[in-house]
């Protein structure tokens, strides 16, 4: 294989486990990653802050995705080819805005609520009632609520799904499903996985990617990329609302099915 090879992954209960947040499942692919350069993406609907840590304990310098597509963050200087239009410099990155400003869609959910959904945002909740909610560490709960681009949120009452959906369309948003809902305007994970994609074509040439996900989050991302992957969800199942063509399914749970298909994928590239 003598292609350049991208790997795009989400975050929650793919590359970290469901329960605890660990990736210890996944090392020996990581290693490997490493061993044979080839960039690993952060796609996820967690915050700048929050990659950023998982950034550090992965030492991670490639380009990362936040909030479900919303920021895209490039470490100035990663491509000789970086784009102009459309990016700001923001403390080390060059960065290119796909998602709504924040307080958007925090008066989206409040109309939301005027329509009588009893829905509660990241917003709405102090530290330690996202600490209880998510399992995360009062840091990365702290984190979580300094949102851009994406408001995940809980709806108390168990409303109709399609319902909830229509009456978000109504407001000129959209939304998403992975652990949590997430209010959102029309950024997506595969918009930003099509934006690295070309920018990495434009510095390396030929290209394969492979994205790796585990909820309907993660749909646009496996769409945009030459081979999509979903892993299992605790007790052994698959979304079965993830439907993309030629999908690999991971035989494994989160990381431990993340380790897998990647030993399986990239074990024989001799990496650049």
């Amino acid at each position: 294989m003598d292609t350049y090879i991208v790997i795009f992954t989400d975050l929650d209960g793919t590359l970290l486990s469901y329960d605890n947040y660990s990736f210890e499942e996944a090392l020996d692919a990581l290693d490997l990653i490493k061993e044979k350069r080839i960039p690993l993406v952060l796609c996820s609907s967690k915050t700048r802050g929050e990659i950023e840590l998982y950034r550090e304990r992965l030492e991670n310098r490639d380009p990362f995705v936040s909030e479900n597509g919303g920021g895209i963050f490039i470490p100035v200087g990663y491509f000789k080819k970086s784009p102009d239009v459309g990016v700001r410099h923001d403390n080390g990155y060059r960065v290119i805005i796909i998602g709504k400003r924040y307080s958007e869609l925090r008066d989206g959910l409040r109309r939301l609520r005027e329509m009588g959904f009893r829905v509660k945002g990241f917003g709405d909740m102090t530290v330690e009632e996202i600490v209880s909610l998510t399992g995360l560490s009062p840091e990365e709960a702290r984190l979580s609520k300094e949102r851009d681009f994406d408001e995940p949120f809980i709806v108390e009452d168990g409303a109709d799904e399609e319902r909830l959906r229509d009456a978000v369309l109504s407001l000129g948003l959209n939304f998403t499903v992975g652990r949590y809902y997430h209010l959102m305007g029309e950024s997506d994970k595969g918009k930003a996985v099509r934006i690295l994609t070309e920018l990495y074509r434009k510095e390396f040439g030929d290209i394969r990617t492979i994205a790796i996900g585990d909820s309907p989050n993660d749909i646009p991302m496996l769409e945009a990329v030459d081979i999509p992957v979903v892993v299992q969800k605790p007790g052994g199942v698959y979304d079965s609302r993830i439907v993309v063509p030629d999908i690999v399914r991971a035989d494994g749970i989160g990381p431990d099915g993340w380790r897998k298909v990647i030993m399986e994928l990239v074990g024989n590239f001799q990496g650049k």
